[in-house]
């Protein structure tokens, strides 16, 4: 049986903020360099609302990691 595509999300922003920690980056540092509010991160980080390809994509520039290390 696949996972659903809920289980799939939540992984993936387990493994951003997990992957955003190690860093020691705070939300406030990823909002800022994605040019969104801390708010609208954590909501993003929580899974509260979506996270596009662009978005991804951006947040693992940021962590300075490989889009797929996230998925």
């Amino acid at each position: 049986m696949k996972p659903s595509v809920a289980v799939k999300v939540k992984k993936i922003v387990s493994s951003i903020r997990k992957t955003r920690i190690e860093r020691n980056y705070s939300q406030e540092y990823m909002a800022g360099h994605l040019g969104i509010s801390q708010n609208a991160y954590s909501k993003m980080e929580l899974g509260y609302s979506k996270i596009t390809l662009y978005r991804l994509l951006q947040i693992a520039d940021i962590l300075g990691v490989e889009p797929s290390e996230l998925l």
